[in-house]
């Protein structure tokens, strides 16, 4: 069996999904996808504490738990699909990697509620958690990479290999097609990271 290994950047209501094996040197894109945490039908599903902002306290928190609820279904479908399509080509995932903000602790609803700038933060935890247990459903340990220190760890990892490994992830779009935006490129790293990684 190969040793393969998870990217994911998430957004609100998506996230962009890559699955990577093979040497860092000259990685091989195993899948890639965009995997949708929303339905259309459930109002407020994209941004749900945007959403919340302008309910009452209760009818706050039941709009979140059915907001979750949904996602949390949706990305167990779809990482499920994922992992069982890749084992199924005989490989084996050994983590993933998992891009964070700033890593902030959020505090209780209603000051989350009060501040705008900590809605998008609960927003951006609400769906990496989603995927986090989605993945760890799997049996995938999840590695929390800050994307600002992204560039750091492929060099802790990597070495003098470091860029030479970038450089290769940025010309995959060539052979894998669109899209190759830094959304996959960014998932790409985050998952050779992990699977380097776990080699040691």
């Amino acid at each position: 069996m190969k040793k393969a290994a998870f990217g994911v950047r998430v957004h609100s209501g998506w996230a962009a999904f890559v699955c990577v094996s093979g040497d860092p040197a000259a990685p091989e894109i195993v899948d890639r996808r965009r995997i949708v945490m929303i339905e259309p039908a459930v109002e407020g599903g994209k941004q749900p504490y945007h959403f919340a902002e302008r309910l009452n306290l209760e009818e706050a928190e039941r709009h979140l738990e059915k907001c979750l609820e949904v996602s949390q279904r949706l990305a167990f479908q779809a990482i499920r699909e994922i992992f069982d399509a890749v084992t199924a080509r005989n490989y084996r995932v050994v983590g993933c990697g998992m891009l964070l903000a700033s890593g902030r602790t959020l505090p209780a609803l209603p000051n989350i509620l009060a501040s705008h700038a900590l809605i998008h933060t609960a927003e951006g935890e609400f769906f990496r958690k989603v995927v986090r247990e989605a993945c760890e459903h799997c049996r995938v340990p999840v590695v929390g990479i800050r994307e600002r220190e992204l560039g750091e760890r492929g060099v802790a990892v990597f070495g003098k290999a470091a860029p030479r490994v970038q450089q290769r992830i940025s010309g995959l779009g060539k052979t894998v097609g669109s899209p190759w935006t830094q959304d996959e490129k960014c998932a790409a790293l985050a998952a050779l990271i992990v699977m380097s990684d776990r080699a040691h």
